[in-house]
């Protein structure tokens, strides 16, 4: 497998390992924390609640602005603990990635029986 899809691969097996484990039903940060432990676990560099830096033209915003995982420093993990994803949960991802320079993105709920039903992979061109 080539590295491009090995990195995503291996975070959402992961993932499925986050979810085996606890199941549909829970909060958002319970996922987050478990899943950074569960990528550390197998050497992986994994970022919790990154915090950005805006700025709009010459204003600095001051606005706590923060992601909720950048794996490996390539890949912008998004998670979502909601009924159904919505197109403006990617339109959220796509945004981070253009300003992360990050191309690829993985946009996660937890709150599904399948959890493939609930993975969403973005890149930019």
């Amino acid at each position: 497998m080539d590295a491009e899809r090995a990195l995503p691969e291996k975070i959402i097996g992961a993932a499925m390992e986050v979810h085996n484990y606890w199941g549909p039903g829970l909060i958002e940060s319970i996922y987050e924390k478990s899943l950074a432990h569960e990528l550390s676990l197998q050497d992986v560099e994994v970022r919790r609640q990154v915090r950005l830096d805006l700025k709009y033209k010459d204003l600095v915003l001051d606005d706590e602005f923060v992601l909720d995982l950048i794996v490996d420093g390539k890949v912008i993990v998004e998670l979502k603990a909601v009924k159904e994803l919505a197109p403006i949960h990617e339109a959220q991802l796509m945004t981070y990635m253009k300003l992360t320079s990050c191309k690829l993105g993985l946009l996660i709920n937890f709150n599904v029986l399948k959890l493939k039903d609930g993975i969403r992979r973005l890149s930019l061109s």
